[in-house]
């Protein structure tokens, strides 16, 4: 029992410490409003849920042995993250009023899409998984099992803190949505994912 609270309270401090997720979702809430934002973390979480699984069954295993598959899942993630960093300084179209409602469906899944792709892609995620959880399984019962559980526990502490991140990150968004600090925001958040990417590239395997 005290594992579990042990497993519980070092998850909460991962999940609500700063990182490329949390930077994807402040960017998607400031600049398309909080339901974005929630489809954002939606895709985040689920992605945290394809790694849980992978972890179990061995997956994320042998990226860690083959250094082949480690360093392309490596730096296509890392490529994905520069792309979302460098699209934050090139200003987007405003979109005809008839074009909104058509395209609004592709947003929200674009949204889920982003979250999803910047998770799955990332290894440092994968080791996290890898390295993580294991700790806190029992010796003598289902690995598997174990493993499954935290990680879907993981999941949910994982969701509910980015809900309640882009709930209160939206009533600022009058604010943050003017001309001078959307600039500023757009170009500090491009940097930190350009500079994440760049990290993730550069990193060695250990």
């Amino acid at each position: 029992m005290n594992e579990f609270f042990t497993f519980l309270l070092l998850s909460l401090f991962v999940v609500m410490s700063p990182g490329i997720d949390t930077a994807l979702i402040t960017k998607r809430t400031i600049s398309d409003g909080r339901k974005d934002g929630y489809q954002m973390a939606l895709g985040i979480t689920t992605g945290s849920l394809v790694h849980t699984f992978a972890a179990a069954f061995g997956l994320s295993a042998i990226l860690m042995k083959s250094a082949v598959a480690f360093e392309i899942v490596k730096y296509v993630g890392a490529i994905y993250l520069i792309y979302l960093g460098v699209s934050s300084f090139i200003t987007r179209k405003k979109k005809a009023v008839n074009d909104e409602e058509e395209n609004l469906d592709e947003i929200k899944k674009s949204a889920f899409k982003q979250g999803l792709l910047s998770n799955v892609l990332n290894p440092k995620v994968a080791m996290f998984f890898l390295t993580f959880l294991p700790q806190f399984v029992k010796v003598g019962e289902n690995a598997t099992k174990q493993l499954v559980i935290m990680g879907v526990i993981y999941t949910l502490l994982s969701i509910s803190w980015f809900f309640i991140y882009v709930f209160f990150i939206n009533y600022l968004r009058e604010w943050l949505m003017s001309p001078k600090v959307q600039r500023v925001m757009e170009k500090a958040t491009g940097l930190v994912l350009i500079g994440f990417g760049i990290k993730l590239a550069m990193d060695s395997r250990h």
